[in-house]
């Protein structure tokens, strides 16, 4: 396993990880590649598997992800919900 090196290769990999342990997938969170495409893709996720995994992020990284923000693009990829997380994430340490 590789240690992630910085703070986003940090929440990269979480967000990996809730993905993994919330679809209960049985695989290393480092096969899930950064880029791929989460729906239709390698990971396949469906509409109630995004809800787990809506819960899954906002238990994680002790937020709440308000329904304006809850579109389709945000979970194209590991890389856009890192992405997500990160500036939400960085608002409340700045507030």
């Amino acid at each position: 396993m590789n240690t992630p090196q910085t703070d986003y290769e940090a929440i990269e990999y979480r967000v990996k990880e809730v993905i993994v342990e919330t679809l209960e997938l049985g695989i290393d969170p480092e096969e899930i590649g950064t880029e791929d495409q989460l729906f239709g893709g390698g990971v396949g996720l469906n509409s109630m598997a995004t809800i787990e995994i809506i819960v899954g992020i906002e238990k994680a990284f002790d937020l709440q992800i308000p329904d304006e923000d809850l579109r389709v693009e945000l979970f194209d990829s590991v890389k856009t919900m890192a992405g997500y997380v990160r500036v939400v994430v960085g608002s409340h340490e700045t507030a």
